[in-house]
């Protein structure tokens, strides 16, 4: 009797755990970037298979660009009602009275996890392990300048030193979580960089593509990149491999039936290259600039096979995950996402009447189940001109008037005034990068893109660095700025303040490491800076006030053609 009674113990404990959840982003991969929607160039069977093995919603839409996404993920929200309208200095924060998905899983009991590239805010309390993550790994940037061995990258709010691919990296530390929880319920997240630029892969993956002529290319092949594109190819099916591992990894664990596997993308293509003839890439409002798959997979639970029709968004995400994990969403803001349950599991043929917004810019677009309204004012029947090619507003008259409506009344209730919040300062240790800087005077960024860039041609004494910062507590600090000089320069006198608070130091030890990065680049990168190894620098300690003012780093004295290079600020509380 003792046996049997403890054997339908196990049994309910086992009913009554919920489902892990393994959500899979990529950061710049197309639509057409899967073997699944007709890409003969390339092949991504594991990906595939989530679809094969569970469903895939037809028609899904994420924003043109990467934060925007991320936070609509992260809360069911539009992302301009949480505050982030930009991908970099600030604006991609997430605002702190807004929700997030990891942290109502964690708050159910879940083991939290994320392990790639976050894009929704780095200082405390922004940063992911204050959003809900027990576990992070990965960078809080937009993006980064090398995937090899990468500098800088943070865990759990430290910087540490990556090992290896980048990608191949954080499918290592997604696959250690998921061992250390697979007795519990958890919920891991992996936003992978790649295939991002810069357009880095192994030699393993690029082989095959180096001499390819793709039989499928862009829908105007003229603008397309070729040397771009087979570097893509190569950076698609090398994440291929790292979702196959992680899938491997839950059927080694037996998890497989115990867990909700999600994969979608972030935004559109980001180059010209064959994306099923739609128009627009990354960037763009239009429908191939925010088209993404979405694959669900949950063995035993939703049918294989299963496909939805009706247009769904990455605001659903959260409503739907919950509700199949059988999570409460607590009382709070409303959402504008709505669960996609009946669909998945075949209760709710009929689609809703429901319109979807994009926007990117100040250009906003609105999708419904049958056409799109672009940032023009067009008006495209999408189901027989998926191209875009025909403008039908005088053919439709109700429905561009109703989308217009619709469109009118989201821009009444969402702001986009420029970002005016400083960055915050609290806790033990602060990281205060480039990106979030201001370059005053001569100084420039070492590229046009603000993330990952760092401070160079610093060379007069008029010259500025400053940050916005909001100190949460006074007390004393001690000052660290990771930093580039070579012998020739050094002796420069530098100052720090902060409202009326100064310190002074001299640099008096050279460090002058070469740039690389654009060394591994498979096609030459854009917008991307180089990265250096730069040097931490402990400047010395201050005693600083609370409250928001300008921090700056300015030179009392210029030594030789330069002052340094500067790639980032720490300040760590000393008492």
């Amino acid at each position: 009797m003792r046996i049997l009674l403890a054997a339908l113990l196990v049994l309910g404990s086992a009913a009554e755990r919920k489902p892990n959840v393994l959500v899979i982003l990529t950061d710049d991969q197309g639509w057409g970037d899967l073997s699944l929607h007709g890409n003969s160039n390339l092949a991504t069977p594991a990906i595939d298979s989530i679809a094969r093995d569970g469903a895939q919603v037809e028609r899904f839409f994420v924003q043109p660009v990467c934060s925007p996404t991320r936070a609509e993920f992260f809360t069911g929200r539009w992302h301009l009602r949480g505050g982030v309208r930009n991908v970099t200095s600030g604006g991609e924060r997430l605002n702190l009275d807004e929700r997030t998905i990891a942290e109502i899983f964690k708050a159910a009991g879940y083991a939290t996890g994320a392990f790639g590239k976050w894009h929704n805010g780095s200082q405390h309390p922004y940063h992911p392990n204050d959003r809900g993550f027990d576990e992070y790994y990965g960078f809080t940037s937009g993006h980064w300048g090398d995937y090899y061995d990468a500098l800088l990258l943070d865990h759990n709010g430290r910087g540490v030193r990556g090992k290896g691919f980048l990608p191949d990296e954080l499918a290592d530390h997604a696959i250690e979580f998921i061992a250390a929880n697979k007795d519990r319920p958890f919920f891991c997240y992996v936003p992978f960089n790649t295939p991002h630029t810069p357009l880095q892969v192994p030699d393993r993956w690029y082989e095959k593509f180096a001499g390819l002529d793709p039989k499928l290319r862009d829908r105007d092949p003229k603008l397309e990149n070729l040397a771009a594109t087979r570097a893509v190819l190569a950076m698609c099916e090398n994440l291929d491999w790292n979702v196959g591992r992680l899938l491997r990894k839950l059927d080694e664990l037996n998890l497989a039936k115990d867990t909700l596997v999600v994969y979608f993308h972030d935004n559109g293509p980001n180059g010209r290259r064959w994306n099923g003839g739609m128009k627009g890439i990354k960037g763009s409002t239009d429908e191939g600039g925010v088209r993404s798959p979405l694959l669900l997979r949950w063995t035993g639970t939703i049918p294989a096979g299963t496909r939805v029709r009706p247009v769904a968004a990455a605001v659903d995400l959260l409503p739907t995950l919950a509700e199949l994990a059988g999570v409460a969403i607590p009382a709070g803001k409303p959402l504008d996402g709505i669960s996609l349950k009946p669909w998945l599991l075949g209760e709710a043929p009929a689609p809703p009447e429901r319109l979807l917004l994009s926007h990117w810019a100040g250009k906003f677009s609105v999708r419904s189940q049958r056409f799109r309204l672009d940032a023009a004012g067009r008006l495209f029947d999408l189901e027989a001109d998926p191209g875009q090619d025909r403008d039908v507003s005088g053919q439709h008259p109700d429905a561009l008037a109703r989308m217009t409506e619709a469109l009118q009344r989201w821009k009444s209730e969402m702001t986009l005034k420029q970002d005016e919040r400083p960055f915050t300062v609290s806790g033990r240790s602060i990281y205060l990068p480039a990106r979030d800087g201001v370059p005053k005077g001569g100084v420039k960024r070492s590229s046009r893109a603000p993330n990952c860039s760092y401070f160079t041609n610093w060379t007069r004494a008029e010259d500025r660095i400053t940050w916005d910062v909001e100190l949460a507590a006074a007390g004393k600090y001690e000052v660290v700025v990771y930093y580039a000089c070579p012998k020739a320069d050094v002796g420069s006198t530098i100052e720090l303040s902060f409202r009326g608070c100064r310190l002074e130091a001299a640099l008096t030890e050279a460090h002058d490491p070469p740039a690389y990065g654009p060394d591994h680049d498979r096609a030459p990168r854009d917008a991307e800076s180089p990265v250096k190894d730069f040097k931490p620098w402990r400047m010395g300690s201050i005693e600083l006030p609370a409250g928001r003012g300008e921090l700056a780093l300015r030179a009392l004295k210029v030594a030789g053609t330069q002052v340094m290079e500067v790639r980032q600020l720490e300040l760590v509380r000393a008492d």
